[in-house]
């Protein structure tokens, strides 16, 4: 037999045989990217380690009789749904440090990652990305967290700006449209987890400053309650003021940083209508999303969410105050230098670094008679420059402060585990151009769980993010971060001398003094003064 017969032979008993595993890996795969949803079959990517499905519609389109109203069940179709490709952003018009923008009302939409091996009951994690006024849930890589702590990840979209929390008199739900699509989002996670092989008894929201907020506000929503089993508040402001000038020139202070009541944002929907060139409610549901757009700053001017509504019937800061939440187990913290991003970004970013001189402004100000007490506590010389100052003074005044409190109340309650991100060699992700020194910024945390192209780890930094990601699904899983390998994280106990905060740090986690390392007394007494 010549070496051309052979082959022959061995291709005629071996290529059926190929054949045939090939077709039957093409149809395992197949299978694998197909989930019936209550709605409808989905038909999502495989990789080598993850099953990954976008553009989930879990409510209507709210479009039409449908814009500024609670979201409405989506219609169930016929049918496998292309589930390969993101869901329309919600309508934003970006920002300078983020260029996105959509005028596309279609847009409730989740996204679900799973790690590709079979498996039933995996604790299941649903994120609310942060700003309120731009994003989407896609933006959010899941795919690590999602196969490092073996857990179903699902990320959302949910209206923005003057889409989500818009007030007009008579309209139900004014300013709260936002809170009420997660809702219906958590809602839709507790009826097709187990699709995806996730548990719909153990669902874990998590999400960074907008989304925290908003998770501070279905802790106290009675709509809340019974959607979630345990809650992870990053750099949350839902306890928290805001002091004048803190946000930019010429914002004045407010009692709450974003919460307002209902009659304040109907109020400003009434202001705006006319500058729209309606009278009514249904002129104003008729205009196309870029209409309204166009107005200068509308996003931002309907950010805030409502109270004294159906959704939240009270200001949720009092209510956490007073212990009236769900009770489940949290973990609640922010970053060492919250502020550094927004002095940057107002300042720095702009070419205009805070001076000397502006500085005594500032403090005037945010502080009025107690200006000097603060420069006192705060001099540029120990900080570097009078923009790192300025930062300072307002991270421990308005984020930690309020952190704290949030801390405590919640620690009333519930078992609650505080950290505090402390990296200040984290990388800057976001387009930001200028040499300022960011620190632990705001959100800074972010591609510890959810990769970005831009933060280029060190080795110390990478096993920070392994150990965050440990913690995080540890805690999905038992309401407990410890774990195997991991530094001991404590419950923070308000009744101890020093409630434990983790600080979380390259290659130096370790439970830290918060209140001390913010000045806490100072400010509390200062606040009694004012």
């Amino acid at each position: 037999m010549n070496g051309k017969t052979m082959s022959a032979v061995v291709a005629m008993f071996l290529l059926p045989a190929c054949a045939s595993t090939q077709a039957g890996q093409t149809r395992q795969q197949a299978d694998e990217s197909a989930v019936r949803t209550d709605a409808g079959a989905v038909r999502g990517t495989v990789t080598g380690e993850h099953r990954i499905f976008q553009g989930i519609p879990y409510a209507a389109a709210p479009v039409g009789e449908l814009r500024w109203n609670s979201p409405a069940p989506v219609k169930a179709w016929t049918g496998t749904r292309d589930a390969t490709r993101p869901g329309n952003m919600c309508p934003q018009v970006g920002s300078d440090y983020a260029k996105v923008a959509s005028s596309a009302e279609d847009c409730l939409f989740l996204n679900v990652t799973v790690p590709r091996t079979p498996r039933r009951n995996r604790p299941v994690m649903v994120w609310i990305h942060g700003d309120g006024a731009l994003g989407s849930g896609d933006l959010s890589d899941a795919r690590r967290i999602a196969t490092r702590g073996d857990v179903v990840v699902v990320t959302i979209n949910y209206r923005l700006g003057v889409f989500g929390g818009f007030g007009y008199p008579g309209l139900r739900g004014s300013g709260t449209y936002g809170l009420q699509d997660q809702q219906a989002a958590l809602r839709w996670v507790r009826r097709n987890a187990a699709a995806f092989g996730g548990d719909p008894s153990n669902v874990t929201v998590f999400g960074v400053s907008w989304g925290a907020l908003s998770i501070s506000g279905h802790l106290t929503s009675p709509g809340g309650k019974g959607l979630f089993d345990r809650a992870v508040m990053q750099s949350g402001e839902g306890m928290m003021d805001m002091l004048a000038g803190s946000m930019g020139q010429g914002v004045p202070a407010s009692p709450s940083y974003a919460w307002r009541p209902v009659a304040e944002v109907e109020g400003m929907g009434t202001y705006v209508a006319p500058r729209l060139g309606c009278g009514d409610l249904a002129c104003l549901r008729a205009l196309p999303v870029e209409r309204i757009l166009k107005v200068p700053q509308i996003m931002n001017m309907f950010q805030a969410y409502a109270y004294g509504t159906e959704t939240l019937p009270r200001l949720p800061s009092k209510e956490l105050r007073a212990g009236r939440v769900h009770r489940v187990p949290v973990i609640s913290g922010a970053t060492r230098d919250e502020h550094r991003l927004f002095v940057g970004l107002f300042h720095d970013v702009a070419g205009k670094p805070v001076t000397a001189g502006q500085y005594d402004g500032l403090l005037k100000t945010a502080f009025g008679k107690n200006a000097a007490k603060v420069g006192t506590k705060y001099p540029p010389g120990k900080y570097g420059s009078p923009g790192l100052a300025w930062a300072a003074a307002v991270t421990d005044r308005m984020w930690a402060k309020a952190v704290f409190e949030q801390n405590r109340s919640l620690s009333r309650k519930a078992r609650t585990y505080a950290y505090q991100f402390a990296d200040r060699k984290a990388p800057m992700f976001l387009p930001l151009k200028t040499d300022f020194d960011w620190g632990a910024f705001h959100a800074g945390d972010l591609p510890y769980l959810f990769p970005e192209k831009k933060a280029v780890f060190t080795p110390a930094q990478r096993r920070l993010s392994d150990q965050m990601i440990a913690y995080w699904t540890n805690f999905a899983r038992t309401g407990d971060p410890n774990g195997d390998g991991l530094p001991r994280w404590e419950r923070f106990d308000p009744a101890a001398p020093v409630p434990s905060t983790q600080s979380l740090e390259p290659d130096a986690v370790k439970p830290v003094d918060y209140a001390a390392d913010h000045n806490l007394d100072f400010w509390s007494t200062l606040d009694g003064l004012m």
